[in-house]
């Protein structure tokens, strides 16, 4: 067998590396969406904020029948990097899974790095092989997915509605695309405090977020050919900014969107925010995006505030994921 390093510019290649995930998935989970070779060339050219991760395609004869990624963080938590493998079906339980990770491992090592992650489906065998390799579960992540076809669109309506009233000292704006310059620097904070969401049992530093970060992810999304849609809530009479909620909505399949960043500012909470942002999202998106037919989230278990909103917009489990850590 022979693993070799992607290109995004190896159309063959990450072809290759899409059909081997998608078979992988297509047993496993098959709701879950899936790369296409152009989404997934673009994820290795701008990853999610100009931080791409590597990619690693395992051939044996020939054949394609193995593919690793791996997140090499350098905003923060720069003592890690974090892998994501699959094994074509028609060629598990040969070692092929077992060689990845071992190879991730050592491109760990090369960068001098000390921990490695690893997620993994919810399933007995994944999780035994996590398990055989020494990583130990620390987190429960959950995807969920919206369908706006089935949208009780009254409840959306009366959501906005109740939390508008609960949260009248607030104003919303609504963002397409770049931040405008004078909002930048209160967004910085703003988008921190999306490390208040529960971690778990996850070893990790807080995200770091910085004006050229935020121009990186804007810029990396842009690239990427996702339209993003922001709402902002911004406090009437300090003018401080006070949380905000960001959908990515591909141009290759505009039925899917993506639930990114949800967050809102301790000194702002309490007022129903939450609420009041993911509704007016929504209803700004069923006149800007009228082919969107469903949104994925994706939020830890434990995180009983948010789940409790999604849940009451019509969002369903797709998929449960575990997250494992290991020294080296």
């Amino acid at each position: 067998m022979k693993i070799t390093k992607l290109s995004p510019d190896d159309e063959v290649g990450c072809a290759e590396a899409v059909a081997v995930d998608s078979a992988g998935w297509k047993l496993d989970c098959p709701e879950i969406v899936q790369h296409t070779p152009r989404t997934f060339a673009n994820m290795l050219r701008y990853g999610w904020d100009l931080e791409p991760p590597q990619a690693y395609l395992a051939r044996d004869g020939g054949a394609a029948v193995g593919v690793l990624t791996i997140s090499v963080p350098e905003y923060d938590n720069t003592n890690q990097t974090w892998i994501d493998l699959k094994v074509h079906p028609d060629h598990r339980s040969r070692g092929i899974g077992s060689a990845l990770v071992e190879y991730g491992e050592q491109v760990t090592r090369d960068l001098g790095r000390t921990m490695i992650g690893l997620g993994g489906i919810d399933l007995p065998k994944a999780d035994a092989f996590a398990r055989r390799h020494a990583f130990v579960q620390k987190a429960v992540e959950v995807n969920r997915r919206q369908d706006l076809a089935g949208l009780d669109w009254d409840l959306v309506q009366r959501m906005y509605d109740e939390s508008l009233a609960a949260a009248s000292a607030y104003e919303l704006l609504h963002l397409t695309g770049a931040l405008p310059d004078d909002l930048l620097e209160g967004m910085v904070a703003v988008t921190g405090s999306i490390n208040d969401a529960p971690k778990d049992d996850l070893d990790v530093e807080d995200d770091v977020f910085s004006p050229e970060r935020l121009r990186a992810y804007e810029e990396a999304q842009q690239k990427s050919d996702r339209t993003t849609y922001r709402v902002v809530a911004r406090h009437k009479a300090t003018g401080e900014l006070a949380g905000h909620t960001v959908i990515a909505v591909e141009r290759e399949r505009p039925h899917l969107g993506e639930q990114h960043d949800t967050a809102v500012s301790r000194d702002h909470r309490g007022h129903r925010l939450g609420a009041l942002l993911k509704s007016a999202m929504l209803l700004w998106l069923r006149t800007e995006e009228p082919g969107l037919t469903r949104i994925d989230t994706w939020n830890a278990e434990s995180n009983d505030h948010m789940i409790g909103i999604n849940e009451a917009l019509n969002y369903r489990i797709v998929a449960r994921f575990l997250d494992y850590q290991k020294t080296l």
